[in-house]
C-alpha cells in the first residue's frame, strides 16, 4: 500500500506546482531592484553621443524609464500609448535603446515620433542587465530620488496605464 501511497503524494505535489505555474501572469515577475536605486552607469545619449548620461540624470522628478529596441515587435505596439503619456500625462519618460544600433533607432524615431525627453544608448545592454531587464519592452517607474518603485514586463497598454502606473505615480506625487 506504501508503495502506491508515495508516488501518489508526490505527483500530487508536482501537479499542484505546476497547475500554480500555468495559472500566473508572466509579466508579473517580482524585481528585486524595486525600492533601490537605479544601478551606476555612464552611457551615451542615443542623439548625442558625446554627451553622456549617468544615474544622477534619473533624479530630480518621477519619472518612467522605457526600454525598448527598433527589433522588438512590442515596443512598436506600446509607441501609440507612449506617445499619448509624452503628450498628455506631463510624467518625464527616458528612453533606454536597448542592444540596438543607433542610426536604425533615430531612424525608427523619426519615422514614427520621438516620446522620449532623454534616451540612454545601451548598444550591449549591460545597463538593462544590471536592472534585470528581460527583454523589450519593460518600463520602470523612478521616484524623484532616482528609487525604482514599479516595474511592467510587456507593452504598455491603455489598461496597464490607467490600473497600474498612472496610480503608482499619482501616488509617489502625493508623498
Amino acid at each position: 500500500m506504501l508503495k502506491f501511497i508515495v508516488p501518489f503524494i508526490f505527483f500530487s505535489i508536482l501537479a499542484a506546482v505546476l497547475a500554480f505555474g500555468l495559472f500566473r501572469d508572466p509579466r508579473l515577475v517580482p524585481s528585486p531592484l524595486i525600492g533601490h536605486s537605479v544601478p551606476q552607469f555612464n552611457l551615451p545619449s542615443l542623439k548625442k553621443p558625446a554627451r553622456h548620461l549617468t544615474h544622477t540624470d534619473l533624479k530630480g522628478q518621477i519619472l518612467l524609464l522605457n526600454v525598448w529596441a527598433t527589433w522588438c515587435a512590442g515596443c512598436y505596439a506600446e509607441h501609440g500609448i507612449l506617445m499619448e503619456i509624452a503628450k498628455k500625462a506631463g510624467i518625464p519618460l527616458i528612453g533606454l535603446n536597448y542592444k540596438d544600433n543607433r542610426q536604425e533607432a533615430l531612424q525608427w524615431l523619426t519615422e514614427h515620433g520621438d516620446p522620449y525627453e532623454n534616451i540612454i544608448y545601451d548598444p550591449e545592454g549591460l545597463l538593462a542587465l544590471d536592472l534585470g531587464v528581460y527583454g523589450a519592452p519593460e518600463t520602470f517607474v523612478l521616484d524623484e530620488n532616482g528609487i525604482i518603485s514599479y516595474k511592467h514586463i510587456g507593452p504598455i497598454t491603455i489598461e496597464h496605464w490607467k490600473e497600474s502606473l498612472l496610480p503608482i505615480l499619482k501616488h509617489l506625487a502625493t508623498k
